[in-house]
């Protein structure tokens, strides 16, 4: 269910008021055109969300002081009445019409002090290639600017030409200002308005514009404890990233990457993964398949990935662990992190989520 703040009920003016953050004692100006989070990730702030467009409650908070808050249409799933009613707002939707002071809910504080600002830019397609038979491996090279630095692990917000709606998408690389460019594992969803674009009418040499960058699935620095990723489908994206940038690192973290598909043929960069099996010490990447036939030949761990890991892990405690992928896996994965030891705020994920428009 959706709910929407009322039209017409206050134009937005060109006034600012100041946000106060706590327990972390972050001042910033926010717009009453802007919600709090944009704003916030515009001066550097690297607060805590997934969707950005009020449907996952990752960027929930608490209003201490201040009532003139107006939100832009969210879903009650993820901001019931009743919490609303309590005090409680989504970071996301919020635009302040007064100072406010906002207790973080959900916060890393070494974190949220070393932000980016985000950037807009134009970038042009190097590429366009098939890795499964639903899931594109599309490179961009930067053209305005020619480098933008990012955390692996980011994402940035494309726009789809002809149209004023964006796709948040997750970079696969690592921050490389010598190469300028951005790559990106993205699902192609038959109705979905960004995947036609990528499918049927993307080409070499277009221009796209972008902003970024945007999340906070990243490797938490000064931290030496061993790590688990999981995965699905376009969720190999980030995972791929902060794998990649341990491997330039040169990092020694035992790691173990348990990625799920249905088949073979939904399985990528198998190579590289195994090629880091070798360079870098105490990985593991660890395949499942949950659907495979006789025909497949599949000699690997069978079952849903959430099985496999409890298969394979006994004790987490002191484990970080990084969950990537459909809503349904990340929603089965969390709990069962949980139970295997790892500390809540020691689950970091991104959870794939639709703008609950079909044709999106």
């Amino acid at each position: 269910m959706l709910l929407e703040a009322l039209p017409g009920v206050r134009e937005f003016m060109a006034d600012k008021h100041v946000v106060r953050f706590e327990p972390v004692g972050i001042e910033i100006e926010v717009g009453e055109d802007q919600n709090i989070l944009r704003a916030a990730a515009e001066q550097g702030i690297m607060l805590m969300h997934g969707c950005k467009e009020g449907q996952c409650s990752a960027c929930k908070s608490f209003v201490l002081d201040g009532e003139d808050i107006e939100l832009d249409k969210y879903s009650t799933f993820a901001l019931p009445d009743y919490e609303k009613e309590e005090g409680f707002t989504l970071l996301c939707r919020a635009h302040p019409y007064e100072n406010l002071t906002i207790e973080l809910l959900n916060y890393d504080e070494d974190m949220i002090r070393s932000g980016l600002p985000i950037r807009e830019a134009v970038a042009e397609v190097v590429s366009n290639d098939a890795v499964t038979h639903d899931m594109r491996h599309l490179v961009l090279k930067l053209v305005e600017p020619t480098e933008i630095n990012f955390f692996p692990g980011q994402y940035v917000d494309i726009i789809v030409p002809g149209t004023e709606k964006s796709r948040s998408i997750s970079m696969a690389n690592t921050s490389s200002p010598e190469s300028g460019q951005l790559e990106f594992v993205i699902k192609v969803y038959p109705d979905g308005l960004f995947s036609h674009f990528l499918d049927a009418e993307v080409s070499v040499g277009d221009k796209l514009d972008l902003t970024g960058p945007f999340g906070v699935f990243t490797l938490r620095e000064g931290q030496e404890a061993d790590l688990i990723f999981v995965g699905g489908g376009a969720g190999m994206a980030p995972i791929l990233s902060l794998l990649r940038s341990m491997s330039e690192r040169g990092l020694q973290r035992k790691a173990t990457f348990y990625y799920g598909a249905r088949r073979p043929k939904d399985l990528c960069f198998e190579k590289e993964l195994r090629s880091l099996e070798e360079s870098l010490p105490g990985f593991s990447y660890v395949p499942a398949l949950s659907e495979p036939t006789d025909d497949d030949d599949w000699d690997g761990e069978v079952g849903m990935i959430t099985d496999v890991v409890k298969r394979h892990e006994a004790n987490l405690k002191g484990v970080n662990a990084y969950v990537c992928g459909p809503p349904p896996m990340v929603e089965a994965a969390m709990p069962l992190l949980a139970e295997l030891g790892v500390l809540e705020k020691h689950i970091y994920y991104d959870k794939f989520t639709t703008t609950g428009d079909p044709d999106e």
